[in-house]
């Protein structure tokens, strides 16, 4: 395979502590363009449904690549032949380590290379440490020093270079469960580094459910806990001391580096300790209802496992380091290749023995569920290649390699305590505790935690909550930010215990839910006020009336008659998803030409969502024309000059007034693929250029040729505004007026002047940032966006296309700006998605085993922009949820995946007939409005089949399990065999 990579086909990224860094896309898709002519739009119909997705043709015929395809032959400029590397990993992690022993290879098939730790910190290549990530995010060491424990089992210890793939692969197989390989010293015990981090949302509600609360998150403060061993220590309820956990410490880094102990003491203490002594009066109040025979408390310990991703895509990278040039050349597969970029600059920036002027990166679609979302597995890749002896140097993870090294979704114990009051089914208060295994590598899992704790309140409103939660250190794999990202864990234990409650009272489960669910203007657990109206009555009431709800007791007792050895049940679940990270950015360019042909180039990145097509349409259904052609993955915007000091969750407000004097401060550059930010966040970002366009430039077009011939033209006898304008089949119309193609519209709006291109950046804090800027041609406007350049039309002004110096536009300077306050992020989460299920299984009393027969969804999308799209994120959610709930496991320590032995012949997947792939219906709630806003549902489609699965269990053989997954062996024992 051979392509055709020239210097357009780089997007120069900028300079990083002085390294020129510049990223290119791999021709997944045909690359970067639609190219004008007949077929340009056949993925789209002229009323603007969609056919087929943007890129679906080049996935069928085999020509979306992902990085793992290429090899340095098939690239332009690189050396023709190619190293191959691979790992020697620890599988002990209570001894030292000591040394490899390859003897076992023989002479022929010994390394080109061997790299050990003391190779790498000789040379001076070190585990990146970025501003804006906690400590140790990636860990201390790549590979392990020699009289160390490892942290964690998989731990790299050797790197095996080979110039050959024939000796390569042998060598490979030869050691892949050899035993006596690595060479252990001293028993130590686990040596796993610190804990990752404690945090307590303590929230006491006001009189009413849309009453400002007594105390809570957004309105006082998170409070952050300290470690004793394991054990999480919280502020004393007293001031009897200074108590400055490190994780406060961590969270107050900003541009200055760590602040002063006792100012951040003073700074945070006093809302920390009134936040322990509400924690102390929510316990006396579950203590009191334990004696209230008025009241129910129940009490549940939860789990939920460790799994893999298995995404299709294992970790990957080919690595080059030209050391004539001094440049660095990267394959890799990444979610965010901006984010790798960056890293990878801070990296080798201050090498001596491997010098880097410039750095290019490739990249293109990938699909890891989150997991290539700040990985280390990109730099190891590159600390592999300054190793080849000139040679491109490949590291590819195989399945085995994948299940030890590859990031997971964290297991999480769960204590949690529900009240509810007996004679109204009202809720009271929700008391929980989260103990995440964060494994050896930090990676998200501190957030992740923090995501489980916000997440546990489902979709029900507590006056009172007290949620705690740590992420421990431990030697288990890696896990990090998975699809899911805490809150599968967290909702599918209160989901169970739900049901027990309703159980418990003698009340239908979805009257209860509907009792108890959050509406429009309730605070939740944060003490934040959810975006408008999330209808989740709305859905509990439709699921109630469905037939398998309203019939599962009549079924049960026909199917369990028909059926011996067998016994039916319908089970229910309902949740509410987050979306976004709390840092959400987008950037793009949006133009037309004289000729009306569309360009855009988008921050976007296609990992397999469809992300790429959806914002196209966004641009179709706002403009009236899709674009003709399109750039997507684009990590610089040489239009908008933008400086970031990468720390938005610690920057101070002090610090955010100060920065937002410079016109080109940001808060965060340029958005990962997660958090499911594509349909709203990214797509904001979109909105706003094309709504900016649609107003400023076909709006004063259309109008002005309205206006043409005697008497004020055809619009003269009546009143249109902006808001009459609309996109129409064939163009642009609106207000009875004649409808006017795009191109007619595109060329007039050249001749006049008007601006004809936007350039922007958005950012949001779980509220977005606005800004006014003097825009020449339109005055004063004010924007979602934070910056802002434009592009004016052919027929402007000479001294108009004189500004346009910054990467062909015009920058405007903000006159003003409001970025969202730092306190806002202790809302936690403010967007959200609800989904409900309905599942029917039959459960084998003799084996166990559980055979789903038909399930039925019900989701909030919002306004839906591409209802294929959403509806293949159900089906593979579904699937993945079926897993999570009935057979995906791995063990934690020595005989999980850490010990490199597990492939998919250990590790069950859920398969067709495991899902009831011909029988799943689902109902999507119908918008508020046109305008209501597009939600993320690329994570909530997966959860609530979890507990509507387990409840199903427990309606067919009457027994309640509050340790995922399910499997036939413990059925089988809760049935007493």
């Amino acid at each position: 395979m051979t392509i055709d990579i020239s210097r357009r086909n780089f997007i120069k990224l900028g300079t990083f502590f002085g390294i020129s860094v510049l990223i290119g896309r791999l021709p997944d898709a045909h690359a970067l363009e639609i190219h004008s002519g007949p077929s340009s739009t056949d993925w789209i119909s002229p009323d603007g449904k969609v056919r087929y997705r943007w890129d679906a043709l080049n996935k069928v015929t085999g020509q979306k690549n992902f990085a793992r395809d290429f090899r340095a032959q098939d690239l332009p400029g690189w050396p023709k032949k190619q190293a191959h590397a691979f790992f020697i990993k620890a599988t002990q992690a209570d001894r030292t380590f000591e040394g490899v022993d390859l003897s076992i290879l023989g002479p022929d098939m010994q390394p080109d290379r061997l790299i050990l730790h003391e190779d790498l910190i000789g040379d001076g290549v070190t585990v990146p440490q970025p501003e804006g990530l906690p400590t140790d995010f990636y860990g201390q060491n790549f590979l392990m020093p020699k009289g160390h424990t490892p942290p964690l089992l998989g731990q790299p210890v050797a790197l095996l270079i080979y110039h050959d793939f024939d000796r390569f692969e042998a060598a490979k197989r030869s050691l892949r469960f050899a035993e006596g390989v690595v060479k252990y010293g001293a028993e130590t015990g686990p040596k796993p580094p610190s804990n990752y981090g404690a945090a307590r949302y303590i929230r006491i509600g006001g009189d009413t459910p849309t009453d400002s609360s007594v105390y809570s998150p957004m309105q006082d403060a998170v409070i952050w806990g300290a470690f004793d061993g394991n054990k999480p220590v919280w502020p004393p309820e007293s001031p009897t001391g200074v108590f400055v956990p490190a994780s406060v410490l961590t969270l107050h880094r900003g541009g200055g580096g760590v602040r002063d102990p006792k100012k951040v003491a003073r700074e945070t203490y006093e809302p920390m300790r009134r936040g322990m002594n509400a924690a102390a009066d929510i316990e006396k109040d579950i203590e009191a209802a334990r004696q209230d025979k008025n009241k129910l408390v129940l009490d549940r310990h939860g789990f939920s496992q460790s799994i893999d991703a298995s995404a299709m895509e294992p970790d990957n990278g080919n690595a080059w380091y030209d050391a004539k040039t001094h440049t660095l050349h990267i394959i890799t597969a990444a979610q965010s290749p901006y984010e790798v970029a960056r890293v990878a600059a801070l990296m080798v920036k201050n090498n001596k023995h491997f010098p880097v002027k410039t750095i290019k990166l490739l990249t293109g679609t990938t699909v890891g569920y989150g997991t290539k979302d700040h990985s280390i597995f990109p730099f190891y890749a590159i600390a592999a290649c300054f190793y080849g002896g000139g040679l491109p140097v490949r590291l590819a993870n195989d399945r085995y390699e994948q299940f030890q090294l590859g990031i997971k979704r964290h297991s999480i114990e769960m204590d949690v305590t529900i009240v509810a009051d007996r004679k109204s089914g009202k809720f009271e208060i929700i008391k929980g505790f989260y103990n995440l295994n964060g494994g050896g590598r930090a990676n998200f899992s501190f957030s992740v935690a923090q995501v489980a704790a916000t997440a546990a309140q489902s979709i029900y409103y507590f006056p009172k909550s007290d949620l705690a939660t740590i992420a421990l250190a431990t030697p288990a794999v890696e896990a990090g930010s998975m699809r899911g990202y805490g809150t599968i864990q967290a909702m599918s234990i209160t989901e169970l215990m739900v049901d027990e409650v309703a159980a418990d009272l003698g009340i239908d489960q979805i009257e209860l839910r509907r009792l108890n669910a959050m509406q429009a203007g309730y605070e939740n657990t944060q003490g934040a006020q959810p975006l408008g109206e999330l209808n989740n009555t709305e859905m509990l009431d439709l699921a109630a009336k469905h037939p398998l709800w309203v019939n599962r007791a009549k079924a049960k007792a026909d199917f369990d008659k028909a059926n011996p050895g067998k016994m039916y049940g319908v089970g229910f679940a309902q949740v509410q998803k987050d979306y976004g990270t709390g840092a959400d950015t987008s950037a793009l360019t949006l133009e037309f030409d004289a000729n009306g042909k569309v360009r855009m180039r988008h921050c976007v990145q296609e990992i397999g969502t469809g992300a790429t097509t959806a914002q196209q349409v966004i641009v179709r259904d706002m403009l009236g024309k899709a674009p003709d052609n399109v750039e997507f993955g684009v990590a610089e915007f040489p239009e908008l000059p933008v400086v970031c000091n990468w720390s938005p969750y610690t920057t101070t407000q002090k610090q955010q007034d100060e920065f937002q004097k410079n016109p080109h401060w940001v808060p965060f550059m340029l958005p990962a693929m997660s958090a499911s930010n594509s349909a709203y966040f990214i797509g904001f970002g979109t909105r706003q250029a094309a709504k900016f366009l649609f107003e400023n430039a076909l709006w004063p077009a259309a109008r002005a040729i309205w206006s043409e011939g005697p008497a004020g033209g055809q619009i003269s006898s009546g009143f249109m505004t902006v808001n009459d304008l609309r996109v129409v089949e064939g163009g642009i119309g609106g207000g009875g007026m004649e409808t006017l193609s795009f191109e007619r519209v595109a060329k007039k709006a050249h001749a006049m002047g008007l601006v004809t291109g936007v350039s922007l950046h958005c950012f949001s804090r779980w509220e977005w940032a606005t800004a006014t800027f003097n825009v020449p041609t339109i005055g004063p406007i004010k924007v979602a966006a934070d910056v802002l350049s434009v592009r004016y039309g052919d027929g402007a002004a000479p001294k108009l296309k004189k500004r346009m110096t910054t990467g062909g536009y015009d920058f405007i300077k903000r006159s003003s700006v409001n970025f969202p306050s730092v306190q806002r992020n202790n809302a936690g989460v403010t967007t959200y998605a609800p989904a409900a299920c309905l599942v029917e299984l039959n459960v084998n009393s003799f084996t166990g085993e559980v055979e789903i027969m038909r399930h039925h969804n019900l989701l909030n999308t919002g306004k839906v922009i591409v209802p294929e799209l959403v509806s293949g994120q159900l089906q593979g959610g579904l699937a993945m949820g079926i897993g999570h709930a009935l057979m995906e496991e791995l063990p934690l320590y020595s005989d999980g995946p850490g010990n490199g032995t597990w492939n998919f012949n250990r590790y069950t997947l859920p398969r067709g007939k495991d899902v009831a792939v011909w029988n799943q219906t689902a109902e999507y709630l119908a918008p508020l409005s046109d305008s209501s806003p597009t939600k993320g549902i690329g994570e909530v489609v997966m959860v609530p089949v979890v507990a509507a699965t387990v409840n199903a269990i427990t309606h067919a053989i009457g027994k309640r399990f509050y340790e995922l997954p399910v499997t036939p062996e413990k059925i089988k024992k809760a049935l007493g065999q």
